[in-house]
């Protein structure tokens, strides 16, 4: 007994000690300002930042988006794989203890070379019944970092999900104001060819009175089919954005409802952040430093194969002929053993293993500082977006309030005989295709914003996570 209580105790002690190396935050290259800076920004990267829309439906849209995405689910669905394996990872660092029992009965020959005494019941029956454990001792850590690999394994495919879901509203958002972007320009299109249907039938009467020539006439319907061959496309665009949409929610594709127009919007206000906070708010940073501490980890799985393997081994039962003796003291049979594992010669195949872990942990630590740098690129290129596109648009309303003065005019000049149709021509044709130019751009201004709080990641990421599961679990 005074064995059974040392040999764990001292098992416990030298368990302190492990091989490999210890995680280390690598040091990044984290500049102090972005690149291009937003002169008002506020603190709203911990908040649902899509309701700055102002638009219940999109609101919906989203919250029905995290309920029903396939790949959310589908990444979920993988963390409780990864749970599963470090479960059985982390089962090999305690004793593995099972039993059994068996029934036999069998005859032996009575004309073999000892023959048999008349004491012994021919054909006989027997009887088994045992425990048995075995424990691996994880002197060198190998059962620890294996532990360790898997766990990190976890918590990467936990930042893969969020990486989804971060993923999932800005698709959302994005194809829902790219679908209201695209509303506008069906309505403009409809709008212009209705315009020039009515210039057109006016242009037919004056030249069945003989006041306008066949020139004339054709340029103004080729105007009139040159609005009406852009709105299919329009309409195919729109019916394709919607189908995407339906995917994106889960769903068959089909129709998607509608709330507020592309004008009625509310612009989301830009998030402050510093470029050092990238490292908690962003997912795929997350999962890249996650990646690299399993690699890390595998390095001392790799180095603990160098040295000696213990294992302990038990079986303690009851075996007997007869079942109303079989618990009885002299039917009682044990043992336990102490099984030492070393490797002597392996032609290099454990300092393989060793070489392969250390380079794949190198190559993962160059994928997490390229993550990082991808991160503040990511971020100074939604600002500049963001800045750019709203110039943009201003400089496309004084575009537009020009054009519309222009057109106007040369009307007025074609009608008093000043000048010819083709400046009409070349006037309504820039206002319309500026009037459609304008409604993207106002698209892209709203998709600007959405890149910034998707580039910056936040603690938004949680409140859309807790939508993601059942009701109760969130909380």
């Amino acid at each position: 007994m005074r064995k059974i209580i040392i040999i764990p105790a001292l098992v416990l002690f030298i368990q302190g000690c492990m091989v490999g190396p210890d995680y280390r935050r690598p040091t990044v290259d984290t500049p102090q300002d972005w690149r291009f800076q937003e002169q008002e920004t506020r603190d709203l990267v911990d908040t649902q930042w899509w309701e700055q829309f102002d638009d219940p439906v999109l609101n919906d849209l989203i919250m029905i988006g995290l309920a029903e995405n396939k790949d959310v689910k589908i990444a979920a669905a993988r963390i409780e794989q990864f749970a599963g394996q470090y479960i059985t990872t982390r089962a090999a660092l305690f004793p593995q203890i099972g039993s059994g029992a068996s029934f036999g009965r069998g005859r032996a020959s009575e004309k073999g070379p000892a023959p048999l005494s008349s004491a012994i019941e021919n054909p006989a029956d027997s009887y088994l019944t045992q425990f048995g454990a075995s424990w691996e001792i994880d002197l060198w850590g190998k059962l620890r970092r294996a532990k360790e690999s898997a766990r990190a394994d976890i918590l990467s495919s936990e930042e893969a999900r969020r990486g989804i879901i971060l993923s999932l509203v800005s698709s959302i958002a994005t194809g829902y104001i790219n679908l209201r972007d695209l509303d506008r320009q069906l309505e403009i299109a409809q709008a212009t060819a209705k315009s020039r249907e009515e210039s057109y039938s006016i242009f037919e009467l004056r030249f069945n009175g003989g006041i306008v020539s066949e020139l004339e006439l054709s340029q103004v319907n080729s105007q009139y089919e040159e609005a009406l061959a852009t709105i299919p496309v329009i309409r195919k665009s729109i019916a394709q954005q919607e189908n995407a949409l339906s995917v994106l929610l889960g769903r068959n594709p089909g129709p998607i409802p509608r709330g507020k127009t592309i004008d009625q919007l509310a612009l989301p206000l830009v998030p402050a952040g510093l470029p050092s906070d990238l490292l908690a708010r962003r997912p795929d940073i997350r999962q890249a430093e996650q990646n690299l501490i399993s690699a890390n980890a595998q390095i001392g799985v790799a180095k603990a194969q160098y040295f000696p393997s213990i294992s302990l081994t038990g079986l303690f039962g009851w075996s007997s002929t007869d079942i109303n003796r079989l618990f009885m003291g002299p039917a009682q049979t044990w043992s336990y053993a102490a099984q030492v594992a070393a490797p002597i010669f392996t032609a290099g195949a454990i300092y393989g293993q060793v070489k392969s872990a250390e380079a794949f942990q190198q190559q993962l630590l160059i994928v997490y500082q390229q993550t990082i740098q991808n991160a503040f690129r990511d971020v100074n290129d939604a600002l500049i977006d963001r800045k750019s596109t709203m110039e943009q648009v201003q400089a496309q309303d004084n575009q537009l309030k020009s054009l519309g003065k222009y057109a106007r005019t040369a009307r007025l000049r074609y009608d008093n005989g000043y000048t010819s149709y083709i400046e009409v021509l070349d006037a309504e044709r820039s206002l319309f295709n500026v009037q459609l130019s304008q409604a993207q751009t106002k698209g892209f201004l709203f998709q600007s914003v959405v890149n910034i709080y998707k580039s910056m990641g936040g603690g938004w990421i949680t409140l859309a996570e807790q939508q993601t599961m059942p009701s109760g679990k969130g909380q």
